[in-house]
């Protein structure tokens, strides 16, 4: 099966619920509606409305009384929202040497606008910095 190459617009919120869908499937962890709810620290009627709208555009399969299963597309979906938070997490703890919490957070924030560009460019600066790391260790003696 082939993942049709349509494009899908996501809003950030959609992007969040699709992510943490796709961490407990990488986990082989079932997630219900009311477990995501809770997980999120999100109402049950939001939960709802956002599974709603991904089972709509296609890339969950959901009911109320089973778990959330991720369609072909809502995988590829998921996986490139999942890639950009780690792309940036990484960057912020290897390049800017920033503390894992504090990156995490800021990659959450910054995974919905960033654009594909931009991060190929900072995906591939960190993979630099990572093979020459003299680069890294100079600029902490520095600063």
């Amino acid at each position: 099966m082939t993942v049709q190459s349509k494009e899908i617009n996501l809003t950030s919120g959609l992007e969040d619920y699709i992510e943490s869908i796709y961490i407990a499937y990488l986990n082989s962890t079932p997630l219900k509606g009311a477990e995501l709810a809770r997980k999120m620290n999100i109402s049950r009627a939001s939960v709802s409305e956002a599974l709603s709208k991904l089972s709509t555009k296609g890339l969950i399969k959901y009911n109320s009384y089973e778990a959330i299963v991720l369609t072909q597309q809502g995988i590829y979906e998921a996986k490139k929202v999942y890639n950009k938070h780690h792309i940036l997490k990484k960057f912020f703890e290897t390049v800017l040497d920033i503390p894992s919490s504090e990156a995490g957070e800021n990659a959450c924030k910054i995974e919905h606008i960033i654009s594909e560009e931009i991060l190929k460019e900072i995906n591939k600066f960190t993979q630099y910095c990572e093979r020459n790391t003299q680069i890294l260790e100079n600029y902490k003696k520095e600063h």
